[in-house]
């Protein structure tokens, strides 16, 4: 079972609900704009999970690491880039999300959803993908010996059925 698309989808309810809060607690309708901006949130976000789960997992298959350590010099090394491309995104729009210059009130819904579902879901992903990693890695190990255990049990089953030749 790869347990990896998982850790990835799970990454993307806080940013959903921190963006949902933001344009909550401002006073801003779900407009098609703020949709909008939730499914460029999305995307930042599924991309900044996806750095720490591809770097662990290449870790784990090329050079033998255990998912923790490998989760855990992924958080530590693509912790930069993963802050550059989400504070590129925060400041791009953030002018947007203030609602500066003309129109900017059509816009300010889809800059609030991402500046908000940013800061949520950068303070929340950093913590909740290396632990939903480490739950999925020992749960998929848990079906490979469940299914393994079965497997030889149905086959220990048909050999002693058998009468011997």
């Amino acid at each position: 079972m790869k347990a990896s698309p998982v850790t990835i989808l799970l990454s993307l309810p806080p940013a959903s609900v921190g963006a949902l809060l933001f344009l909550q607690m401002l006073g801003f309708d779900l407009s098609m704009m703020a949709i909008i901006g939730l499914i460029m949130l999305i995307g930042i976000v599924k991309k900044n999970a996806i750095l720490m789960i591809d770097f662990a997992l290449e870790r784990m298959r090329g050079e033998h690491k255990d998912p923790e350590e490998s989760i855990y010099e992924a958080a530590v090394l693509r912790f930069r880039p993963i802050m550059m491309t989400t504070m590129a995104a925060l400041f791009g729009t953030l002018p947007i999300a203030i609602g500066i210059g003309a129109g900017s009130d059509l816009r300010q819904p889809l800059g609030i959803a991402v500046v908000g579902g940013l800061i949520v879901s950068q303070v929340l992903t950093l913590f909740t993908v290396p632990v939903t990693f480490l739950y999925m890695e020992q749960f998929s190990e848990w079906l490979a010996e469940e299914y393994g255990r079965r497997r030889r049990r149905r086959r220990s089953e048909e050999t002693g059925a058998q009468p011997a030749g």
